[in-house]
């Protein structure tokens, strides 16, 4: 069966880090709305990676019909040299069940879940193509101001050894290595996506691939680990199906409000946990059902946090969280 175009609305909350930051200045949060604006943003790739990290967890061996392999990945020789792409590209062949063979467009579209799904740009000495996904994200953005803290502190091993000078006494540092950094208490980011119906036909995604989307963001988003990442928590999915393959409603994370408002988040105890906002989606329900009136939407499927407090009805199917 053939995918619908469609739409990905995806928010989630960070506590204690900053998830993608900019090594352009001094690896704070990314801002590219400008420092009076206030909000802070995470980019396609750290979400892309997310669920590629999730799909290479679950499914090492390639999982059903070796489909589900990660072509974008990190993988070494014994010896610690990086692969690159020929060699990333013969791996998934050997594993797949086809060494010996050249990887094509076509069996590298039927092994590699992320390149049939978003898409890749591949280019060797006896193979190039560039291949649009159709699944792409937008930037996240943060749904209010966020102030970031400057914090420092000392890890217990200094950073040099302990070593004999010339008379051959010990010498060595009194304390361990001072270490700064950035770091945000909390915050709330809207991310939205698009799925393209003909796209997916040409590159072979099915509704199991665009499942396994669904849920690598899902559940993606609390694997993925890393100290600098800080806790982070789906909010809320929503996955809207058109009719039409070439219909699209756009921006439906202009449609939803967090609240409290801006001024809170400026004032001296803005919130600090999901139990301190609530998500009014009251404007993208109504969105929705003029669409689904219309004729226009096929399905709409939602997964909620059940922590989070929500105002206004999402019209479609509530699903259970992964």
């Amino acid at each position: 069966m053939a995918v619908h175009s469609g739409e990905i609305l995806f928010v989630k909350s960070v506590k204690d880090g900053i998830p993608n930051r900019d090594p352009l200045n001094e690896s704070d949060a990314r801002r590219i709305f400008g420092e009076e604006d206030g909000r802070i943003s995470l980019s396609d790739v750290s979400i892309k990676r997310d669920v590629r990290d999730y799909v290479l967890a679950k499914y090492p061996d390639g999982g059903p019909n070796k489909r589900f392999f990660i072509f974008c990945r990190e993988e070494r020789t014994d010896e610690g040299k990086l692969l690159g792409r020929e060699s990333l590209a013969k791996k998934i062949m050997e594993r797949a069940g086809l060494a010996g063979k050249s990887a094509s467009r076509e069996t590298l579209l039927q092994y590699a879940y992320d390149m049939r799904i978003f898409g890749a740009v591949y280019s060797v000495q006896k193979e190039s193509f560039h291949q649009t996904g159709p699944v792409q994200f937008g930037w996240a953005h943060s749904l209010h101001p966020v102030e970031t803290k400057y914090v420092q502190g000392t890890v217990v091993m200094p950073s040099e050894d302990i070593k004999p000078n010339e008379k051959g006494e010990e010498q060595g540092r009194q304390q361990g290595t001072i270490w700064t950094t950035y770091i945000l208490p909390f915050v709330v980011f809207a991310m939205p996506g698009v799925i393209n119906g003909p796209i997916a036909s040409d590159t072979k995604v099915d509704d199991t691939d665009i499942d396994l989307l669904l849920e690598g963001l899902w559940r993606g988003t609390q694997h993925r680990q890393a100290r600098g990442r800080g806790i982070q928590q789906p909010l809320l999915l929503v996955h809207v199906e058109y009719s039409d393959p070439f219909f699209r409603i756009g921006y439906l994370e202009d449609h939803i409000r967090l609240e409290p408002g801006r001024e809170a988040w400026l004032g001296g105890t803005p919130p600090t946990s999901v139990q301190d906002v609530t998500l009014d989606v009251s404007g993208l329900g109504v969105l929705l059902a003029n669409a689904q009136n219309s004729g226009k939407l096929a399905r709409v499927r939602y997964w909620k946090n059940a922590n989070l407090e929500m105002t206004g009805d999402i019209p479609g199917t509530q699903c259970e969280e992964w």
